[in-house]
């Protein structure tokens, strides 16, 4: 084991590279001509890395623009005055253009990454990540997405259906609103790290609930109301057993329509679950793993919403992975490092938004494809270097001097660098993980947006604190309205779904932008990070995903167990 110090020179934080780190760069370094290039340990810290990575991610920030090759009007991640050409579903995926057409030589007197940008600012770009009009039926608003139905503003998900302004809403998924990380769940409102819920609002880290509002660490409970830490329950209000009248009673008195009972109830339930001992790390059914919200998981470390991964380490929202580091919301990708979003890949390395690809480099949206390096939008191709095609013996010639180069350049081994990221710091993921403000990107010199504000002209707008504060006061003129949130003031739009489904439910209009809704729900997670403390019961020694100084009682798994079984 070795001690580094992160490059970044706003970090220079310690970090450890372990020798099992040193093994799994050693087995994913290329080869090329029978010599193996190998991968360098990492220059910046596990959270360095993961800012990085998510800085070219973008999942709720739209525009509303022209295809570059039909004219039509499409909705895509980047605006008009993208560096790049951007085509709709259609003809991206269409075959009367060809991505080697913008291919160059390499240089190999000037860095690779340099040159990388040249092709990259030239080849038409994919609008969207998602499958709408294919796999998926009025999905237009959605990203990383395939497979659903009738939803908006929901990324990262696939099979679900009606669900608004969501991210990570797994299979099987329907009605939900404002839901962070669910499976099998319907009929859900502000609830995240969850499962198998129906007719549920504001829950956290919740299995096989129904008919309950404000929760956290609840497992097969129905009809409460405010509880915590609770199995097999029924009628409980703040942990108290009731009778079935008395609950129903005390509920009918409680007006879940109204925004200040509401806001007032939240505060009463973050005091109370204070009192609750909390898992030092979520784990289930998962061996020899240490992270948070890992299921199903083997031999997996400082990784964080993992569905059946084995042998990864810092990894984040993920399915199926196997012995990959570094990655971001992927699926079923195998021996994988520094990528975003490798899906069903192999040997795919410093990349982004490759599918089904094998042995690729320093590669953007390249799809079915093998031993590329440097490439962007290719489709079924192999052995090409900056869009450009080569045999197989050429490739295996320049590969490795292109290595070299980069190695002189400190290119070698790295990500992209965030400074060339065609999206805002505050567009991306690396905006909730990280938050900055815009001064502190412009001295990093990284890009930043000045976000749309989408305020109606006239008297069409009116200020959230304006709104009715029951639902039922709400009319339909709402719709034709721009709402400016409460802490940003940014303005902000309702849908005839979203209004349908908070008076079907009683659930009051909301006071805030969704992207101010997304990032209350993202910080209620932990933060990606794992302390050393102790047992707040016993003193055991223990890893937990809560620092130290935080207010919660952290207990180890045993103690845990004992104290809510």
């Amino acid at each position: 084991m070795t001690r580094q110090t992160c490059t970044n020179p706003w970090c220079k934080q310690p970090f450890e590279v372990t020798d099992d780190d040193l093994t799994f760069y050693e087995k994913v370094s290329p080869v090329f001509g029978g010599k193996k290039y190998a991968i360098p340990a990492p220059s910046q810290c596990p959270m360095c890395r993961m800012q990085r990575r998510s800085a070219w991610r973008n999942e709720r920030s739209l525009f509303s623009r022209t295809c570059n090759r039909c004219n039509k009007n499409i909705i895509a991640l980047y605006p008009e005055e993208a560096p790049f050409p951007v085509y709709c579903h259609t003809c991206w995926w269409g075959q009367d253009w060809n991505p080697t057409e913008f291919g160059q030589d390499i240089d190999l007197n000037r860095p690779f990454l340099q040159q990388y940008f040249e092709v990259n600012h030239r080849v038409p770009h994919l609008a969207m990540m998602n499958d709408n009009g294919v796999n998926s039926e009025n999905c237009e608003y959605t990203t990383d997405f395939s497979f659903g139905k009738n939803c908006y503003m929901t990324c990262g998900s696939w099979f679900v259906e009606h669900c608004y302004y969501c991210a990570a809403p797994n299979t099987r998924c329907k009605y939900l609103v404002d839901c962070y990380f669910m499976a099998d769940s319907e009929i859900c409102y502000e609830c995240l790290d969850s499962r198998r819920l129906y007719d549920c609002r504001n829950l956290q880290n919740c299995e096989s609930c129904h008919n309950c509002i404000f929760g956290y660490d609840l497992k097969g409970c129905s009809d409460c109301m405010g509880c915590y830490g609770l199995r097999q329950k029924r009628y409980y209000w703040f942990n108290e057993q009731l009778t079935e009248q008395e609950y129903k009673k005390k509920l009918s008195l409680f007006d879940t329509g109204s925004f200040a009972a509401i806001e007032q109830m939240k505060v009463l339930f973050r005091q109370a679950i204070l009192a609750l001992p909390r898992r030092a790390m979520q784990l289930i059914n998962c061996e020899d793993c240490d992270g948070d919200y890992l299921n199903g998981c083997h031999d997996v470390h400082e990784s964080y919403m993992i569905f059946d991964g084995q042998h990864c380490k810092y990894c984040d929202k993920g399915e199926g992975q196997v012995s990959g580091y570094d990655l971001l919301h992927t699926g079923n990708s195998e021996y994988c490092y520094e990528c975003l979003t490798p899906d069903n890949s192999y040997m795919t390395m410093f990349s982004m938004w490759c599918w089904y690809t094998q042995y690729l480099l320093y590669s953007d949206n390249c799809h079915h494809s093998e031993h590329l390096f440097g490439c962007t939008s290719m489709k079924g191709a192999k052995y090409c270097i900056l869009n450009k095609q080569y045999t197989k013996e050429q490739y295996e010639i320049l590969a490795p001097k292109i290595i070299e180069r980069m190695r002189v350049d400190k290119e070698w081994g790295e990500m992209f660098p965030i400074s060339a990221s065609p999206f805002g710091y505050n567009e991306t993921m690396a905006q909730d993980y990280i938050p900055l403000t815009e001064l502190v990107t412009q001295v990093q010199g990284w890009p930043w947006r000045e976000l749309k504000n989408n305020e109606n002209k006239g008297n069409a707008g009116t200020p959230a604190g304006k709104l009715p504060d029951r639902i039922d006061d709400v009319s339909d003129l709402v719709l034709s309205q721009s709402i400016q949130c409460l802490r940003s003031e940014r303005w902000f739009r309702l849908i005839k779904q979203e209004i349908d489904f908070y008076r079907t439910h009683r659930i009051p209009v909301p006071r805030l932008h969704p992207t101010e809704r997304h990032q209350d729900l993202f910080r209620m997670h932990n933060p990606p990070k794992i302390w050393s403390r102790t047992c707040s019961h016993c003193s055991k020694p223990i890893k937990t995903t809560y620092a130290p100084e935080r207010p919660e009682i952290v207990y180890c798994e045993e103690c845990y167990l004992k104290a809510v079984y």
